[in-house]
């Protein structure tokens, strides 16, 4: 293969890499103003939508091919696939305090007994 041949097939792949994080990015959107409850919404704003970015930055690497630029988007991957589950958590998780998320649909309710314990008044006694 030629150089151009090369060229043109990482173009193509970049451009096929680009639509299918741009419509996992559009599903995203949609779930987020479709779906009814927290969890839902929650798998919605961060399964597809964190596919969709990285697809798009390995796109963006492909088309500049250059090591500068995948120095700058190796970051840009790693904070979304940090950052997206701990804030779903955090939301899902002020959902529940709030009472705004229906307890009766979870299979296990893990924070039940947590939210119990938070809840009992401190005896005053002094440990130490």
């Amino acid at each position: 293969m030629t150089d151009a041949e090369i060229a043109a097939l990482l173009d193509g792949t970049a451009l096929v890499l680009i639509l299918i994080g741009a419509l996992l990015c559009l599903t995203a959107a949609i779930g987020l103003a479709r779906f009814r409850d927290v969890p839902s919404r929650l798998h919605a704003a961060t399964k597809p939508q964190v596919l969709g970015v990285i697809l798009i930055c390995l796109a963006i690497a492909l088309a500049q091919r250059s090591w500068a630029v995948v120095a700058f988007i190796v970051p840009i991957i790693l904070i979304q696939l940090a950052a997206s589950p701990l804030a779903a958590h955090m939301v899902g998780r002020q959902a529940y305090r709030n009472r705004t998320m229906d307890v009766d649909d979870l299979v296990v309710d893990e924070l039940a007994d947590a939210e119990i314990e938070t809840s009992r008044p401190e005896t005053g006694a002094d440990p130490g």
